[in-house]
């Protein structure tokens, strides 16, 4: 199984004046995981569905909570 969220850590040089971030994360689009899209993928039921998820497929909507983060500290 795959995750859509992966995280690596960057080297800390001791010599940085600033507060290292140790671990950093991103994210993955679902359709990287899938070969290819197979014929009669179910679709969301409404428009307004459709359009608060970005796609017309369920399996293809990923969330991107770090970018949400980001827009709370601006």
């Amino acid at each position: 199984m795959f995750t859509q969220y992966k995280y690596w850590k960057p080297y800390i040089s001791p010599f940085d004046p600033c507060k290292p971030i140790e671990v950093k994360y991103y994210a993955t689009p679902p359709q990287l995981y899938m070969g290819f899209q197979p014929p009669g993928l179910p679709q969301f039921q409404t428009p307004r569905e459709t359009l608060r998820a970005g796609t017309l497929w369920p399996q293809l909507f990923s969330p991107y909570p770090f970018l949400m983060k980001r827009r709370e500290k601006a």
